[in-house]
This record gives C-alpha cells, structure tokens and sequence, in this order.
C-alpha cells in the first residue's frame, strides 16, 4: 500500500452479529482488493485487538487494537447484542467522540447506530437501525429524525442502515460515494448480489413478529 492509501475501518467487539460487519467487508474487500489502484484498503479493529466472538460463536482475530490502527478516512461500526453495554460504556463512547473529529465519515450497520446515538453523534440528524429497536434509538436521542421505512439513510458525514442484511446494501452505497456508479455496479456484478429470496418467506403484512420462546434453564449451545 502507498503512503496515499486511505482506509476503512471496520469496528469488531464481543457480541457484533456476522453479517453487520462480513457483509460490507466483502462489497469492500472485494473492492480493494482488486482495484488496488483505487488507492483504499479496509481493516478490523477492536478495542485491544484480541480475538472477538461474535453474536452466533464465530471467533474472529482484528487487525489492530485502537492503539496500533492507522487513520481512518471511514469508520464502518456494525450491530448486534453487543451494543446493548456499549451503549453504557463510556470508553468506547469517549473514543467514538474523540475521533468523530478526524474521521471524515462514520457509518453504521443495523443497531451500531444505539452507539453512535448515545456518543451523541445523531443529535438533529435523520437515521435508521434494525426495525425491533427504532423505539430505543427515539429514547436515546428524541431529536434524531427516524427514517423506519428506508434500508439507509445518507446525513452527509453519516450513513445509517437498518437491520443486518441492510448493511451491504449501504456498503454498496458507500462504495458508489468513494469510488462512483461503475465501480460499484462492478462489485456487485462481481460478488453476484442480485437478492431474491423465496416469495414464500415474506413475512406477512400486518403481523406481529417475536422470538421463540426460551426456557432460561436449559442449556444454551455454543
């Protein structure tokens, strides 16, 4: 990589859900990866740079700790279970702050926008998250402007999408911001994203959706 090349960085921390943060790594490494001469390269980093397990039990290893990361020119901060304490965790909340000032734009998968929005860094600003937490993101901030129905929601500086899947929808969106339509009509092409899920598996207009019951004493797999 030259001295000029610039970076994404994608935030790990225990309890991150899979695919808020491997699906934009693949429209983005895809990218980087085999267009060098773009001049972009993208990493993981965590807090200490230990290996993190993630919602569902994948172990994953981050390329940097906050100490050894270089710059960001963009920071890609997934969801999942693990943002309920870093909601509440005031060093990561504190950094977030910290660096909101040299980080020219801070994205957000699913709900990694809670984050953002407890860092006060949504305050007047339009944005979404995973459809089951849109209520919690209005109590953290009730100036934020929630966008339910859109799958991201560009604020300039920041980018928010809704949940999980969503995020390869706005690392495409962001991909056509750094690199332009046709760059990213090629990745997509490339990684064959065209979505079709069986009609069967809509969910059906009206209903009310929960997660399956579960007895808190039997045992959980791992």
């Amino acid at each position: 990589m030259g001295e000029t090349t610039r970076t994404i960085g994608i935030l790990l921390f225990p309890g991150v859900e899979e695919l808020d943060f491997a699906g934009p790594w693949e429209v983005l490494a895809f990218w980087t990866r085999t267009c060098p001469e773009d001049g972009w390269q993208v990493i993981t980093l965590s807090r200490d740079g230990a290996p993190v397990e993630c919602a569902k039990g994948l172990k994953v290893t981050p390329d940097h700790s906050f100490g050894t990361a270089p710059d960001l020119d963009v920071l890609v901060f997934p969801g999942g279970m693990g943002t309920r304490p870093l909601v509440h965790d005031e060093p990561t909340l504190d950094w977030l702050r910290a660096r909101r000032a040299d980080i020219p734009l801070i994205t957000s998968v699913c709900t990694g926008a809670l984050v953002l929005a407890a860092a006060g860094l949504l305050a007047g600003r339009a944005a979404t998250t995973h459809w089951l937490s849109l209520d919690t993101l209005a109590k953290l901030d009730p100036t934020i402007d929630i966008r339910p129905d859109d799958r991201f929601v560009d604020a300039g500086d920041i980018i928010t999408s809704s949940g999980v899947s969503a995020g390869i929808d706005m690392a495409l969106h962001l991909l056509r911001r750094l690199a332009g339509d046709e760059r990213a009509r090629w990745v997509r092409r490339g990684i064959q994203y065209d979505p079709e899920p069986p009609a069967a598996t809509a969910w059906p207009a009206g209903a009310t959706w929960a997660p399956p019951a579960v007895d808190p004493a039997a045992p959980q797999p791992r």
